[in-house]
């Protein structure tokens, strides 16, 4: 029996259907992606250690600044009290002698935030106008800004309690292993003071009575160098704390005491009265 045209033709079209649907079938499957889990928040680190440039007029040149802060907490934000360094050294001095970590430390065991700044003052200077043109106690009291408490050592305490007797304001003073002279003979080797007036003017033990007042702490190593002037500096000023431990006039004395030096400072620079 034969096949009539219209038969010939649903028969095409059932093939080109099924055609169709094998060619439909063979393509991959689309399937939608998993979303993206959500990014964590942003968080903005804060530096614990500032180094910036100031353009000292009183010095006469460029110094470094460097600002730390414990972990966790903006410079900007906190009281600050200032470092000075010893002699031969400069403002990088404070941070290899780990003071921000210390910093850090005394802050989480409870002592308020603040913020500690060092400063070029000179290698040799005492922190004083013994050179024309060049004035560290001048920068400290004009162009580094509000500063609430100081310490220093050696040099950088003879600087300290230099910068004491003008800012009687300061919450905290704390000289270190003080570098101080008895006689104009000592002082006139250094070859930093213009001449004994001048040395005079500025020799602290020579004016402990600027200092009364001005909360005061003293540290000093027994077997320091410094340690004659030291306990003439405690009998003269009666500090609100003096401590004499094993130790010379070297880090090895410097960086564990140094938790204690930013307790004192820290308990006082944040007082309101």
């Amino acid at each position: 029996m034969g096949l009539s045209r219209r038969t010939v033709i649903l028969g095409m079209t059932g093939l080109a259907v099924s055609a169709c649907t094998t060619v439909e079938n063979q393509r991959p499957s689309v399937t939608t992606p998993p979303p993206s889990p959500p990014s964590p928040p942003t968080t903005t680190s804060v530096k614990s250690v500032v180094n910036t440039k100031l353009t000292s007029k009183a010095r006469g040149r460029d110094v470094t600044v460097i600002t730390m802060a414990p972990d966790g907490h903006n410079p900007d934000d906190l009281p600050k009290c200032v470092a000075l360094h010893g002699r031969g050294e400069d403002a990088s001095w404070m941070v290899r002698l780990d003071v921000q970590k210390s910093l850090t430390q005394v802050v989480q065991a409870g002592v308020k935030p603040f913020a500690v700044v060092a400063v070029d003052g000179g290698s040799e200077t005492y922190w004083v106008d013994g050179k024309p043109g060049d004035n560290p106690q001048k920068m400290l009291l004009e162009e580094l800004g509000p500063i609430q408490a100081a310490f220093g050592i050696s040099m950088g305490a003879f600087g300290a309690l230099r910068f004491g007797r003008t800012r009687k304001d300061l919450k905290a003073v704390v000289a270190i292993s003080p570098a101080l002279f008895r006689d104009w003979p000592t002082a006139k080797s250094k070859r930093v003071f213009a001449d004994q007036a001048h040395w005079e003017a500025n020799e602290p033990l020579r004016h402990t009575n600027d200092l009364a007042g001005v909360p005061l702490g003293v540290w000093c190593g027994a077997s320091d160098s410094c340690i004659t002037v030291t306990k003439a500096l405690i009998n003269q000023t009666k500090p609100a704390k003096a401590v004499i431990t094993p130790g010379g006039h070297t880090q090895d004395y410097w960086k564990p005491v140094m938790p204690e030096v930013l307790t004192f400072v820290g308990e006082r620079i944040s007082a309101t009265a």
